[in-house]
């Protein structure tokens, strides 16, 4: 095979924080995972599998951060999933019966009713129930490189002021990853794409052999890099490879204003039948508080700046989709000719990096997007070729050594969004309980199996309490007061735990109760804070 002008290495980002309630029979937030699974991972697999049965050849990169990968193999949540698309299964029925004599919302209706359907056959019968499995399906083909990320997603910037807390984030997400997925992981996504200096030496530690940056994270590095963020750089210090997001693919997929998903032909996120028909009819479907959410049912296209929005219409849509694809395609060709004089012969890396959760929940079509681009890439070219970084890393040894610099994603790349007026009063306790945490991990060597418990029980309130998800809400402003509660519910427990373990009166029926709710990490084992 010839060598590429350009390789392209798409990376989907899929995370969301740990939301598990079993002290509550229905639990409004856990709908988070419940959207995801039916909107983003189940069209994803269908889409990789519909390109393994073609013979294409693609490459992609994929992160499952262990809170994700937490949920995804709960019982609890597995079965909480099935009653959740059976109860859309149901009203999805309902509406092809109100929709019948509305032939422009009856197709859509069917539409709805059997992907609903199809995502049940999905989750329970080709999986088991654990989504897990089809996605390591992938990653040991080789196609899909999947990577892991801190323990509970923590803001490594931010939780720098301790060592070992930097450490504990990093470790307990390598050792997740080898549990879900058999070996150790190659790559991690850093939180945010939060990096700071030093952290690349805990990564190596936990034998990362690379992880992603946002572009300026390169661009900024020392010394500066001669091929820009077309290339990887390696720290001097750690020699992991670091890698920066390419701006010009980015913006054009993920802006809403500019980008793709704004197309007035796809459909319309933001109309939902959860609020648009009668309370009494969709009362049934909602949750047991009786409030108004979204349903998934969605029947109209973008179709504009107006309240006056025309009904959805897939084909079109598809359509579209296909010819953003090429559009995204023809644009990664002219990058990699133009880059090619410059690169000193090795093809232009270009990596485009994006939350997963765009591509289906809220970018409906996205997922039709990817396979019409990754089979575009095998079929229609050869300028540019998909690559996953242990490849790339592997054909092209010689890499620029360069210390790259502190920063995120998110609005003006530092810590902004994670450390301001809504969410500064957090990490006070955060930095208390992680120093407390080392210190009880230092003084306690040999214990009985019920202060083992209590201290495994106390790392995992403190990573869960670090999680960067509470502060971005608080920032944002969507759900602030579960994020509030959140923080502080795992800082509390931790103190409880704590003093109780200082004093060596551990209440066991409290502590059964704490493990019963937040129960990720099995295997965790609180020396990692020693």
């Amino acid at each position: 095979m010839s060598t590429p002008l350009g390789y392209l290495c798409l990376v989907l980002h899929a995370h969301l924080p740990f939301v598990r309630h079993p002290e509550y029979e229905d639990f409004l937030e856990e709908d988070w995972l419940y959207e995801a699974i039916t909107e983003t991972y189940i069209p994803l697999l269908d889409v990789l599998d519909g390109l393994e049965r073609d013979g294409a050849d693609w490459r992609m990169t994929m992160s499952v951060t262990p809170t994700l990968a937490a949920m995804l193999s709960d019982p609890l949540l597995q079965y909480r999933y099935v009653r959740h698309i059976d109860n859309l299964i149901a009203l999805a029925g309902k509406e092809i019966e109100r929709t019948r004599w509305q032939p422009e919302f009856n197709h859509l209706a069917l539409m709805y009713h059997h992907r609903f359907l199809r995502a049940r056959e999905v989750f329970v019968n080709q999986y088991g129930n654990n989504l897990l499995q089809g996605f390591r399906r992938f990653f040991e083909a080789g196609k899909l490189e999947i990577i892991t990320c801190a323990a509970t997603h923590g803001f490594l910037p931010l939780i720098n002021v301790n060592r070992n807390a930097l450490r504990a984030q990093i470790e307990v997400g390598a050792r997740e990853f080898a549990r879900h997925f058999g070996k150790r992981p190659q790559g991690m996504w850093l939180p945010e794409c939060g990096f700071s200096p030093g952290v690349d030496e805990l990564l190596r530690d936990s034998g990362i052999r690379y992880f992603f940056t946002d572009t300026h994270g390169v661009l900024f590095a020392e010394p500066r890099p001669r091929l820009g963020v077309y290339a990887p750089i390696v720290c001097p210090a750690s020699r992991v490879a670091a890698l920066a997001r390419d701006t010009e693919s980015s913006k054009q997929v993920w802006s809403a204003i500019e980008g793709y998903p704004g197309d007035y032909n796809y459909r319309e996120f933001y109309r939902d039948v959860g609020f648009d028909l009668d309370y009494e009819y969709l009362r049934p479907h909602l949750h047991q508080s009786g409030i108004r959410t979204n349903l998934g049912i969605k029947y109209y296209k973008i179709s504009g700046r107006t309240n006056h929005k025309e009904a959805y219409q897939p084909r079109a849509a598809l359509e579209k989709a296909a010819e953003h694809a090429g559009n995204f395609m023809f644009n990664r060709e002219k990058q990699a000719e133009w880059l090619s004089g410059s690169m000193d012969g090795r093809p232009a890396l270009i990596v485009a990096p994006y939350d997963a959760e765009l591509f289906g929940h809220w970018w409906f079509e996205g997922p039709d997007w990817i396979n019409f681009l990754l089979r575009k890439i095998h079929w229609d070219q050869q300028t540019v070729k998909t690559v996953t970084i242990p490849e790339y890393l592997d054909r092209h040894p010689k890499i620029q050594v360069s210390q790259p610099s502190f920063s995120s994603w998110g609005y003006k790349g530092y810590c902004e969004v994670w450390l301001e007026g809504s969410n500064d009063w957090i990490y006070r306790h955060l930095h208390e309980a992680t120093d407390r945490m080392v210190e009880l991990a230092s003084e306690n060597h040999d214990v009985n199996p019920l202060r083992r418990r209590a201290l495994n029980q106390a790392a995992r309130e403190v990573l869960l309490a670090q999680s960067s998800d509470w502060a971005f809400i608080m920032k944002t402003g969507t759900m602030v007061e579960y994020a509030r509660e959140r923080t502080r519910v795992h800082v509390m427990n931790f103190n409880h735990i704590y003093e109780q373990v200082k004093n060596g009166d551990i209440d066991e029926s409290w502590l059964s109760e704490i493990e019963r709710r937040h129960n990720l990490f099995p295997d965790m084992d609180y020396r990692v804070y020693a």
